[in-house]
């Protein structure tokens, strides 16, 4: 019995490190200050960019997107679309919006990091100031390109934007909470990050780096997470990535169900793959070295999908509840009893700041029903053996689905552009015909 009760114990403080971690970002992101980096907009002392936008199967998809980013570009900029092992028109279709096409055709190596590297030795022949990338079913916010191009040269640092999801109109409640728990990922703890003068997670699209920062640092790589490995080496060279919630990037999730499940698959997959391998090395690293940025983030990539910290933390917490039923000693208990307060207080208080317009008090019952339903899909996570690639969501046939919060969105007429517009394949350089 003693043996057992150490064991609980020991499991219970390994729960609780997460849950801690969550309450401090989300009490830090509502009571203390917050970082200033509100750099004026406009285009005067900008420095010269790239915008580059990976891009799989998007097709027509992607107009709206690179309509957004040409009216935030000024002469000199560049556009650069990557059509990664494309089977359809997305190169001819980016091509005659204006940009600038490459394509890449390596079926063996899928992943949004391989495109963007072979996105970066394109521009190695005229290399910009400053990168941003963005992904091409994105839609953003104006001045954001401005604002990260500006706060990229002044920070010399990658700069992050505000990341967002949002559901399909008149979409269930599941679509709503899965929203809720998204803006708790990408909004409150990096918010509460930055109130502690801590770094944030690369967050896959909305991104900015100085040039020979990205360029000195491998972005290849067939991971589904490659924005958290790249955080996290990058913090580990000593040159973390900041937060930037003016800068403002928008998505919308898949239409259909089995779209969503999908993509929620591959995220949370490649997320819980992360923590078991990655994660413990590089906290003992930045603990060891007294980088304490590389700490901050590695501690943040402790807290798992929070669906799932809700599953260990409830689940934990009835194991123990039985266990000192039965006569154990309570210890492991009374942790397991604080983790689950600690979770419902870090949850309430994102609700009351960030999500009553999502989900209205009635809705909150919808939550427990969300959590459980996602059982199946864990256990199919941890039970298969093959890693996750990129692929293009399931949106049910729509690309250009109409956003719920139009006022975050970038709309209108694309502004002509005098961009050039080539396009090479992996091998050889060549020209697009359009066909």
């Amino acid at each position: 019995m003693l043996i057992g009760s150490s064991f609980l114990v020991a499991l219970a403080w390994l729960l609780a490190i997460p849950v801690i971690v969550l309450l401090i970002e989300t009490v830090a992101a509502i009571f203390l200050p917050q970082r200033r980096m509100d750099f004026a907009s406009g285009n005067a002392g900008r420095p010269r960019i790239a915008v580059i936008v990976p891009a799989h199967n998007e097709s027509s998809g992607i107009l709206p997107t690179l309509g957004g980013i040409k009216k935030q570009l000024t002469p000199g900029d560049r556009l650069l679309v990557i059509a990664d092992n494309c089977d359809d028109d997305t190169a001819a279709i980016a091509l005659a919006e204006g940009a600038e096409v490459i394509e890449r055709n390596e079926p063996q190596k899928t992943g949004k990091g391989y495109a963007l590297d072979f996105g970066f030795k394109h521009l190695d022949l005229d290399p910009p100031a400053v990168v941003i990338s963005i992904d091409a079913d994105c839609r953003i916010k104006e001045g954001t390109i401005d604002r990260l191009a500006k706060a990229c040269q002044i920070e010399r640092r990658p700069i992050q934007a505000l990341d967002l999801m949002t559901a399909p109109t008149s979409s269930p409640i599941n679509y709503r909470v899965a929203e809720f728990a998204w803006r708790i990922k990408n909004w409150v703890r990096p918010l509460g990050l930055g109130a502690l003068m801590l770094p944030c997670h690369l967050m896959g699209t909305g991104m900015a780096f100085p040039w020979g920062l990205i360029r000195s640092n491998t972005v290849a790589s067939g991971s589904i997470v490659e924005d958290v490995k790249l955080s996290l080496e990058l913090a580990e060279a000593g040159r973390p990535a900041l937060f930037y919630p003016q800068a403002v990037v928008t998505s919308q999730f898949p239409q259909s169900a089995e779209g969503v499940r999908s993509q929620r698959k591959r995220w949370e997959k490649g997320s819980i793959g992360l923590i078991g391998t990655t994660v413990p090395r590089l906290l003992w690293k930045g603990l060891t070295t007294k980088n304490f940025g590389l700490v901050a983030l590695a501690l943040d990539s402790l807290v798992p999908p929070l669906s799932l910290l809700a599953i260990l933390v409830v689940g934990f917490f009835f194991v123990t509840g039985t266990a000192a039923l039965i006569g154990m000693p309570h210890t492991a208990f009374y942790i397991s009893v604080a983790c689950v307060m600690a979770l419902f207080l870090s949850a309430a208080l994102s609700w009351v700041k960030y999500g009553r317009d999502l989900l209205p008090l009635n809705s909150i019952p919808s939550v427990g029903s969300y959590v459980l339903a996602k059982l199946p899909l864990y256990r199919e996570i941890f039970s298969e053996r093959t890693a996750p690639s990129w692929v293009r969501a399931d949106r049910n046939g729509i690309s250009t689905a109409t956003k719920r919060d139009t006022s975050v969105a970038s709309s209108g007429p694309a502004a002509p552009s005098t961009l050039s517009s080539t396009a090479v394949n992996s091998a050889t350089p060549k020209r697009s015909n359009g066909s």
